[in-house]
């Protein structure tokens, strides 16, 4: 009968539970949701939980990238002979990408520009500025903004997230009617009396 270590000796690599936690440098105490970790060579991965937590089997000696949108990319390799559970905390850092600045006319040229300010006839009176700049209006104004790109980003995330989570029926949980843990807490409070007007 061929056994487990046979097989292993016989030139198949070992399965091992890779898992581990991934931190932002800067927050070590705080999980990264939605990071990407991935084997490039086998072709797949998983992503992290709100936590930053992930968990997927891999090879010894695999290689496994860590990635995600504003952080540095990282890789590692998963060493041979760790038994079969390997777990690691990443900590990514945070990959700034500077700019230089564009500057956008809609006229041909600066002077061109320069007149067409100066040429500006703009009402000047109270009752605009009012109009226009008021406190209210101001308000209205800051509340109908759309998002920005950064809330967008986390809004997106946030909605994968949920749907992962709820994918395999545990949004029936969600619904407080039938959580069991009311139920008994509810019938536990009508044998109690809690529930009865007090005179």
């Amino acid at each position: 009968m061929t056994q487990v270590s046979d097989i292993q000796g016989q030139g198949q690599k070992e399965i091992i539970q890779f898992s581990g936690v991934v931190v932002d440098e800067d927050s070590t105490s705080t999980g990264l949701f939605g990071v990407h970790v991935y084997v490039p060579k086998a072709g797949r991965g998983t992503v992290t939980n709100q936590y930053g937590y992930f968990s997927m089997p891999v090879l010894a000696g695999d290689s496994v990238v860590i990635s995600a949108v504003g952080y540095r990319k990282q890789s590692l390799r998963v060493p041979k002979g760790q038994g079969d559970s390997y777990t690691v905390l990443v900590e990514l850092a945070t990959d700034t990408t500077i700019l230089s600045t564009l500057e956008i006319f809609p006229y041909p040229t600066e002077k061109a520009f320069k007149e067409a300010v100066l040429a500006l006839n703009l009402p000047v009176d109270d009752e605009t500025q009012k109009d226009n700049l008021g406190e209210e209006v101001l308000a209205r104004m800051a509340q109908s903004m759309p998002m920005d790109a950064s809330q967008n980003y986390k809004y997106y995330m946030n909605q994968q997230f949920y749907e992962l989570h709820n994918a395999y029926g545990q949004q029936r949980f969600n619904n407080p009617l039938l959580n069991p843990i009311n139920w008994a807490s509810f019938i536990k409070s009508l044998r109690n009396g809690d529930l009865k007007k007090k005179k």
